[in-house]
Order: C-alpha cells, then structure tokens, then sequence
C-alpha cells in the first residue's frame, strides 16, 4: 500500500522528459487552478530559488538604504558627501548573500525533491527565499548560543 500526500506529485505520474518545458519566472500560481506549475530539474530549482533570494533580499536591503537616508536628514551638509555610496555597497552585499545563501538552499533542497522523484512547486522557491530573508535578520542579532 503506497502513502500519497495530496500536494506533491510523484515524477512517475507526470509527463517528463521531452515534454516537460520550464515554467516562466515566477509562475506563482493560485493553489485551486487546474494546471499547476511544477519545477523538474535542478538547475530549474536553482533559478527560481536565487531570483526570488535576490528580489526579496534586495527589497529589504533597500529599505536599511533608506533608513540609513533618513538618519541623517537635519545632518551636516558634510555627511551627506559619500551617502551615494550606502545604496551601493548595500547592493553588493545583498547580492552576494542572496547568491550564497539561494544557492546552497537550493541545492540541497533540490537534490532532495530529486531524490524523492517528486516535482517543486513554484511556490517553495519563493517560500524559501523568505525563510533566507528570516535567517539573516535572526543571525543579525547578537543571542546566546546564535547560529
């Protein structure tokens, strides 16, 4: 007796192969459509996890951007002189985590849905972007015993 979960998909019951194409970034679907969107291969995976890692990182880093803007509102005029540079270095940073943290994700979690022979919802790529975004913030602060 075989045990199914509603939501996955095995790749045995799914046409693969030659007729399985990628589904477009970010292909969200709403859950009771008829034709959801399912990632196959792990360089699929890969794409879909660091787009999102990225977008998502780089929305929250662009808003410390901001903040950081508005702390020196009523400053000197001399403060103001290499803010151009905040919005800059905060970028680089945001791209190099997101690649980092989205790829090491995605790979393992990837070689897991692949293993298992069961097809990714495009919705996990962006689950896992967000969960990404939620073990930086925690790792931010200093706790006992952190990550």
């Amino acid at each position: 007796m075989e045990i199914r979960l509603p939501g996955l998909s095995r790749r045995d019951d799914i046409e693969s192969g030659a007729n399985y194409t990628a589904p477009r970034f970010p292909s969200l679907y709403w859950p009771p459509q008829n034709f959801p969107y399912t990632l196959q291969n792990i360089g699929d995976i890969w794409r879909f996890t660091f787009l999102w890692t990225i977008i998502i990182y780089a929305i929250f880093h662009l808003g410390a951007t901001g903040i950081a803007f508005l702390m020196q509102v009523g400053k000197r005029r001399s403060n103001w002189k290499y803010m151009w540079v905040v919005p800059i270095v905060y970028g680089l940073v945001a791209g190099f985590q997101a690649m980092f943290a989205g790829s090491v994700v995605s790979l393992v979690i990837g070689a897991l849905y692949i293993g298992g022979h069961v097809t990714m919802s495009t919705w996990i790529p962006f689950i896992l972007g967000w969960i990404n975004l939620l073990v930086l913030v925690i790792s931010s602060f200093a706790i006992q015993g952190g990550l």
